[in-house]
């Protein structure tokens, strides 16, 4: 689904709006985050195994983070884009640019490897000496502090807490945004507008809601109330979740983009099916 979008925004010309960049974006770290944690685990339940090298958690941790953080900020600015389609319409051009559009995908990208550089040298810089068993599916901040026996723990204890914070923010603007949104929305005389502007925000604001809500409680989740299956919970809800529904919501309501998605197949089918030569008979 995410490969589909990404196709259909880069060869469709006429999806080169700020809209469609921000969902092709959006698309790559979905897929991103899909392809680091699923092929793995995958992977060990078909071999039966459930090792993983050191290296390769070091990359698990950091590419998952990585994609992860970069989502929760262009889940931002995807929100803050639909407020002022809606809101202040006549300056859409102004406010979202093709450089200002620019500039907030690569803060977006920018913020999530800082995030991710920051976090995992941080976490494999202390001493682990609590076994070598995580309680998780992918290589996860949470579960290897639970290994750790340094002095320095609540340092990186303090960073997720931050980043908790900033996710936190992300989703008090989205709740900004989307009540400004309603607002302007209440006030469209025709009712089938009001119910096609709200069938268009409110699946979006549900999902964002569950990727920011189980990103902050999976990191500042209390030992008290911790468990096992809840952890597994928390991390499949806002690792595999939203970007296996971003497609679904994202596209199945656009009619723009299910109409680049059909130009997209047929011309494939076109290529896949026209011969390449033509046989002469006498």
């Amino acid at each position: 689904g995410n490969g589909l979008i990404i196709s259909a925004v880069a060869c469709g010309h006429h999806l080169h709006t700020p809209m469609f960049f921000f969902l092709l974006n959006l698309a790559l770290t979905d897929l991103g985050c899909i392809c680091t944690t699923v092929p793995k685990a995958m992977y060990n339940s078909l071999w039966d195994t459930r090792t993983i090298s050191c290296s390769g958690c070091v990359a698990q941790l950091f590419f998952f983070l990585f994609f992860i953080s970069a989502e929760s900020f262009l889940l931002t600015v995807m929100c803050y884009d639909r407020y002022v389609s809606i809101c202040k319409p006549l300056h859409y051009g102004t406010l979202l640019g093709s450089r200002a559009c620019a500039h907030m995908a690569a803060a977006a990208w920018a913020s999530g490897f800082l995030t991710a550089l920051l976090h995992t040298a941080n976490t494999f810089s202390l001493p682990l000496c609590h076994g070598n068993a995580l309680g998780q599916f992918f290589c996860e901040v949470p579960q290897i502090l639970n290994l750790s026996c340094s002095k320095f723990y609540f340092r990186e204890v303090w960073v997720s807490a931050f980043d908790s914070s900033l996710a936190l923010g992300c989703f008090l603007f989205i709740v900004f945004f989307s009540v400004q949104m309603f607002r302007a929305v209440l006030r469209i005389p025709s009712e089938q507008g009001r119910h096609k502007a709200f069938s268009t925000c409110l699946p979006h604001l549900a999902v964002d809601s569950l990727f920011l809500s189980t990103v902050v409680f999976a990191n500042l989740n209390p030992p008290s109330i911790s468990s096992p299956s809840l952890d597994l919970s928390l991390s499949v809800l806002y690792s595999v979740v939203p970007p296996a529904l971003n497609p679904l919501i994202y596209s199945l309501r656009n009619q723009e983009l299910k109409g680049g998605l059909r130009k997209l197949m047929t011309l494939c089918f076109q290529k896949c099916c026209t011969p390449s030569f033509l046989h002469q008979g006498l």
